[in-house]
């Protein structure tokens, strides 16, 4: 690991907790209005009815990066921000 590889931590603003599991994340992204949808069985995706919009993430929490942090921040303005560990 290089000396300015950070690792990346997505957080629930409004209560400043720490996104540690997809159950922790659906439980918050629900309560936004996003749904679980079970189109692709590799991916874990949610989807908001007033919107396009689509989370994508990977099955494995492990695989989940900053690129999909910052798709959820962006999609959830105000709710989310990535900060370095």
């Amino acid at each position: 690991q290089g000396s300015n590889a950070r690792r990346k931590l997505l957080i629930h603003t409004p209560s400043n907790e720490a996104i540690t599991s997809y159950t922790v994340l659906e439980r918050k992204l629900s309560i936004l209005g996003w749904e679980r949808y079970y189109d692709d069985p590799d991916l874990l995706q949610f989807h908001k009815r007033s919107t396009v919009h689509l989370i994508s993430l990977p099955k494995d929490f492990s695989k989940f990066k900053s690129m999909h942090m910052f798709d959820i921040v962006v999609k959830n303005r105000n709710m989310f921000e990535v900060r370095d560990v």
